[in-house]
């Protein structure tokens, strides 16, 4: 799907200088050039309250729920911390359900200041696979971000083809009904027998 495809990225970092805002930007950048409208949703600009059952409303949680209901793609970027996602993505994750990921396309991308963030794209994983979501196999992990980014770019010619081609990934699946096939066989979803 590329005709009028609609990629929404959430940005679960609050910092001012954040890689993973500048990674996300790129991502959306090639989303673009693939052919589709693309939205950053900069959780800075979100007030929510850590989630409480009883107030499932509370703060901006119906606004960012009306906008990832508008999403044929989402695209979850996180700096990990402590070797999990952030903690402004968990409330948006926990404000937001079925209504909004279940059948999406989404994709995943994750900063670490240290080694390869891999806790906090599993972490993700097991959360949109919750959410019945449509969850690429590719997904971004950006290690040692102090040598990756500077001057607000990414500057890392590898890591940056990476991220573009996760956009233009999130392009070409978004709105998937069903696993693509290959030219020698059909792909699955793995079923526990």
């Amino acid at each position: 799907m590329t005709r009028n495809t609609h990629v929404v990225a959430i940005s679960g970092s609050l910092a001012d200088d954040s890689g993973t805002r500048t990674a996300l930007r790129e991502a959306l950048s090639a989303a673009e050039r693939a052919g589709a409208r693309t939205t950053l949703l900069d959780l800075r600009e979100y007030d929510l309250p850590t989630f409480d059952a009883d107030d499932p409303d509370a703060g901006d949680a119906p606004e960012l729920r009306r906008r990832l209901r508008k999403a044929d793609a989402v695209l979850l970027g996180t700096p990990m911390y402590h070797g999990s996602f952030s903690s402004p993505l968990k409330a948006a994750l926990d404000y937001s359900g079925f209504d909004e990921f279940e059948g999406t396309t989404v994709g995943l991308l994750a900063v670490s200041g240290g080694g390869f963030p891999t806790p906090a794209l599993s972490g993700l994983r097991a959360v949109t696979r919750a959410l019945d979501a449509w969850t690429l196999p590719l997904q971004v992990g950006i290690p040692d971000s102090g040598e990756r980014f500077a001057d607000g770019e990414l500057v890392d010619d590898a890591l940056r083809e990476r991220v573009h081609e996760l956009g233009t990934e999130l392009v070409r699946y978004a709105g998937v009904e069903r696993y693509p096939q290959t030219a020698d066989r059909a792909v699955a979803p793995l079923r526990a027998d």
